[in-house]
């Protein structure tokens, strides 16, 4: 039997064919996952397309930065999926480009806010709407996306990074609260990878060069293998975990350098 045979997840953040939350869904198709996608009105064409390529997927429109749609989304949500969910990935993250250009003394209010409201108190938002819909089925998973830059300087990464430290930390509080639900919330982080967030960060490929340099599998990773993390820690396999934050980095993040 399929590892999520019958199981019902719900998808943000995938942007095209090198997001993140697409090599998630496929991991998640491949062991018998029911999948929705929500969009941005500007790449709807691109999620359709690729929902297209994994039979019974559907899409709704979503932009997390508000409340009434994503109140909509769920309710779609709701009406595809019976009222029941069983998994939610959190793929989302954004900030400014002018905000990873600048020093980050020179962040601003405006693009703290929109960088902390769109990649972490989205989080939030979708895990309370989410929970009651995991409880009608016993229990769920809630898997979202950090990177190294939350522990450690990584230049240009700027405001982006102590996003990504307030989505660590809310996931361990949602981790608690939601516990007693059977509904577990665990972080991958992941090393650099190719995509449309990445290359909008200056001296991304160097980075990207030199982790494979430094990591003590000597390479980098690929899209498939975050995919396939965040279908152990949806599956009945990862049972037990929760409150984590897992790296899927080649090892770089024990390394001093």
């Amino acid at each position: 039997m399929s590892l999520l045979e019958g199981k019902k997840a719900l998808i943000f953040g995938i942007a095209n064919h090198r997001s993140i939350g697409w090599a998630i869904a496929q991991s998640l198709a491949s062991q018998g996952a029911q999948l929705a996608f929500t969009y941005q009105d500007r790449m709807e064409k691109y999620v359709k397309e690729l929902a297209a390529k994994i039979p019974g997927t559907v899409t709704f429109p979503c932009d997390v930065q508000y409340d009434d749609q994503i109140d909509e989304a769920f309710a779609k949500t709701a009406e595809v999926f019976n009222g029941e969910l069983d998994i939610l990935v959190h793929s989302v993250a954004f900030a400014p480009a002018s905000e990873l250009e600048n020093p980050f003394v020179q962040t601003t209010r405006a693009g703290f806010h929109t960088a902390l409201d769109i990649s972490a108190y989205s989080l939030i938002a979708l895990a309370r709407r989410a929970a009651p819909m995991m409880q009608a089925r016993g229990g769920g998973s809630i898997v979202s996306l950090t990177y190294l830059a939350s522990e450690r300087v990584m230049p240009k990464y700027n405001v982006m990074a102590v996003a990504k430290a307030a989505l660590e930390c809310s996931t361990r509080y949602l981790a608690y609260e939601l516990g007693e639900h059977n509904i577990r919330v665990n972080a991958i982080s992941a090393g650099p990878l190719n995509t449309l967030a990445a290359r909008g960060i200056s001296g991304f490929t160097g980075f990207r060069n030199q982790a494979a340099q430094v990591a003590p599998l000597r390479r980098n990773i690929e899209q498939s293998e975050v995919g396939d993390t965040a279908l152990f820690l949806c599956s009945d396999l990862a049972r037990g975990i929760t409150g984590e934050v897992l790296f899927v980095d080649a090892g770089y993040n024990i390394m001093g350098a």
